[in-house]
């Protein structure tokens, strides 16, 4: 195998697990358990995971877990420390409140307390968000509004190739990945005539994460019935079924952080609904550089389940 081959065949290893964690996050994840997922040796899994990521694994997992928290103290007020406790895994209020404040500086109490104070203070989660991740809301807090429907998604198959980093630097880099993508599902024979969704996954709100280490999939949906062959540029996973509120919208290319705006803040809010423990995702519809007028049509997915009073 040639150097090259070596190198893609690491970093398909690493996507692997750390899909795995975002999944099993609620789970004790010992290095044992991960070194399976990724297949690799337990006794060199943690230096492979730090040399290739530049973070201990350790410490990447308990990130993930803080940032999974502090979205499900903001968003989910219907679960109480408890309840979050044991949703990450962690045996009871204590050991969390304890984590929590090690890792962020406030207690889990203080933060929501805070937060609900502050909720204004909106974080954009598109792509496109570049250089205005947090603005205040204005006289006319939505001036893009979307029609919105429940569904109730099948299980899907997706193809993708993956981005770390920014926002900004994701921008720069997306037509390339795009090709690579499309690239590899020629080379594979996945393109199927009106059956492929193009979709960007969100992994790490932006609200909660941290700007370098954000994660984003670009994605094909994939028939069922067809082998995806992975390696260290193309990934395979499920994108996960359930119910979701679609936006639908018709905007231009600076018009998607407002649309996940009205989502998140003025939709949702009022909707019954509250965020599932999920990734969102955007689902794009035309091409955009098709038309005269540069419209995007895009269909917005946040999941959902409904609120519990």
């Amino acid at each position: 195998m040639s150097e090259q081959k070596c190198k893609e065949e690491y970093i398909r290893r690493i996507h692997k697990v750390q899909d795995y964690i975002e999944h099993h996050i609620g789970q004790s994840l010992s290095t044992t358990e991960l070194a399976g997922a990724a297949g690799f040796s337990k006794y060199h899994f943690s230096r492979i995971f730090q040399g290739m990521l530049h973070e201990p694994l350790a410490h990447y997992v308990n990130r993930i877990r803080m940032e999974r928290a502090v979205f499900l103290l903001a968003h989910r007020t219907d679960k109480n420390i408890t309840d979050i406790a044991y949703e990450l895994g962690l045996s009871d209020s204590a050991v969390f409140s304890r984590a929590f404040k090690n890792y962020y500086g406030v207690s889990p109490r203080e933060y929501r307390r805070e937060y609900s104070k502050n909720c204004k203070d909106s974080y954009l989660l598109s792509e496109y968000n570049k250089n205005t991740a947090k603005k205040e809301w204005a006289g006319d807090p939505f001036p893009v509004t979307g029609q919105i429907t429940i569904e109730n998604l099948d299980e899907k198959q997706v193809a993708y190739v993956r981005h770390t980093g920014t926002y900004e630097t994701l921008a720069k880099e997306y037509g390339g990945l795009m090709q690579t993508l499309f690239a590899h599902a020629k080379k594979q024979n996945f393109l199927k005539d009106g059956q492929n969704w193009v979709l960007a996954m969100y992994h790490d709100n932006p609200e909660f994460g941290e700007e370098s280490q954000f994660r984003t999939s670009l994605c094909l949906t994939v028939p069922e019935n067809i082998r995806i062959q992975e390696d260290g540029i193309l990934g395979r996973m499920k994108l996960e079924g359930g119910l979701y509120a679609v936006g639908h919208f018709q905007i231009q290319q600076e018009q998607y952080g407002d649309a996940w705006n009205y989502m998140y803040q003025e939709w949702i809010m009022g909707s019954g609904y509250v965020p599932r423990d999920y990734n969102p995702f955007e689902v794009y519809r035309n091409d955009a550089s098709a038309n005269e007028s540069h419209i995007h049509e895009v269909d917005i997915y946040v999941p959902i389940e409904p609120i519990r009073f």
